[in-house]
C-alpha cells in the first residue's frame, strides 16, 4: 500500500444502535460510505467512540467485517484494545483475517503497566504480522507511552505509528527527534493544528463523523501550513470549529459527537450503558456549537461537489 491506513483523515467511527440498543450495521455502513464520499481517507472501527467495550465478541467482529466490506481493507484501521495481550492479539488476528490494513492498539490497561509489560504487550500483538499504530491515551489508561518508550517500541519493530492523545503537543517534536521514521498521528480533534505543524501524517478523528467535508478541508489546510508556513486558512477554520472539536476530549465525547451527527442528518443516536444521556445544558451547548458549524460543512460540501 502506498498510503498507509493511518495516513490522512481516518475517522474513529461512532456505532449506531437501534432503539433496543442492538447494533445497526446497515446504518453503520451508510455512515461509512458518506465519510469516504466526503473525502475522508479511512475509518477506525472499534475505538472508544465505537463503544467497543460494550460489544459482544460477535458484534465486535461484525463491525470490522462491515467496515472492510464497505470501504475496503486498505482504508480500515481496526481498534484491537483489550485488557491484556492475549485478547488484543486475538482481535488483531480477527482484523487481519477480515482484511483490515492495520490495527490500533492501546497499552495493557487492566493496571498501571510498567515498561517491561508494555514492551511484552506490543511484542505479542506484533507477532500477528499486521501493522500496529500505538495509541497513547494516558488520561484514560493511566499508562503513558512517553517518547522514549515509543522509540523502543519502534526500534524493536513492534509499531509503525502512534496516535498521540496525551494533550502535550510538545511531544510531537520529541517523538520526531527520537524516532524520525515513526509516523505521528493526531489523536484528539482539539490539538489538530498543533500536531499537524509538528509533522503529523494522519488524524484519527472524531468530529468528521458529523461534519466530514469541513474537517477534511481543515486537515488539508493544516498539513499544507506545515509545509508553506501560511496559517491563514487553517487557523481561521480551526478557530471557527474549535468550540465543537474540543468536545472530542471530554468525558461525554461519544454522546456529543452522536448528537452532532443527528443534527447533521447522519446516524448517531443513543449510547449503550454505562454512558448516560447528556445533561440539558450540555446538549444545548453542543447543539449551538453544531449549528454554527453546519454552514461551514455545507459550504465545504458544495465546493467538493463543484470540484
Amino acid at each position: 500500500m502506498s498510503r498507509m491506513p493511518w495516513h490522512g483523515v481516518v475517522v474513529a467511527t461512532a456505532l449506531p444502535f437501534r432503539e433496543d440498543l442492538t447494533v445497526d450495521l446497515d446504518a453503520y455502513a451508510e455512515n461509512l460510505r458518506g465519510l469516504i464520499d466526503a473525502g475522508c481517507d479511512g475509518v477506525c472501527p472499534n475505538g472508544s467512540l465505537g463503544e467497543y467495550q460494550t460489544l459482544t465478541d460477535a458484534e465486535r467482529a461484525a463491525v470490522v467485517r462491515t467496515a472492510v466490506e464497505t470501504v475496503g481493507g486498505d482504508r480500515v484501521l481496526a481498534g484491537v484494545a483489550a485488557y491484556g495481550a492475549m485478547e488484543s492479539r486475538r482481535w488483531a488476528e480477527q482484523a487481519a483475517e477480515a482484511g483490515a490494513g492495520a490495527v490500533m492498539l492501546l497499552p495493557p490497561n487492566a493496571y498501571r503497566a510498567d515498561e517491561r509489560s508494555v514492551l511484552a504487550h506490543y511484542k505479542a500483538v506484533a507477532e500477528v504480522g499486521i501493522p500496529i499504530v500505538a495509541y497513547n491515551n494516558p488520561i484514560d489508561t493511566k499508562v503513558d507511552l512517553v517518547p522514549e518508550l515509543l522509540q523502543q517500541l519502534h526500534e524493536a519493530g513492534y509499531i509503525r505509528a502512534v496516535k498521540e492523545f496525551s494533550g502535550d503537543t510538545r511531544r510531537g517534536y520529541r517523538i520526531k527527534e527520537l524516532a524520525p521514521d515513526l509516523d505521528l498521528v493526531i489523536g484528539a480533534d482539539d490539538v489538530l493544528l498543533e500536531l499537524a505543524l509538528a509533522g503529523a501524517v494522519g488524524w484519527v478523528s472524531g468530529y468528521p463523523n458529523a461534519i466530514p467535508h469541513v474537517c477534511v478541508d481543515l486537515y488539508q489546510a493544516a498539513t499544507a501550513a506545515a509545509t508553506t508556513g501560511d496559517l491563514g486558512q487553517a487557523l481561521q477554520l480551526y478557530r471557527d470549529l474549535h468550540p465543537l472539536l474540543r468536545w472530542d476530549s471530554r468525558t461525554e465525547f461519544v454522546q456529543a459527537i452522536k448528537l452532532s451527527m443527528d443534527l447533521a442528518g447522519h446516524h448517531g443516536g443513543g449510547c449503550r450503558p454505562p454512558r448516560v444521556p447528556l445533561l440539558p445544558e450540555q446538549a444545548d451547548t453542543i447543539k449551538a456549537d453544531t449549528l454554527r458549524a453546519l454552514p461551514l460543512e455545507d459550504k465545504a460540501r458544495e465546493r467538493k461537489r463543484q470540484d
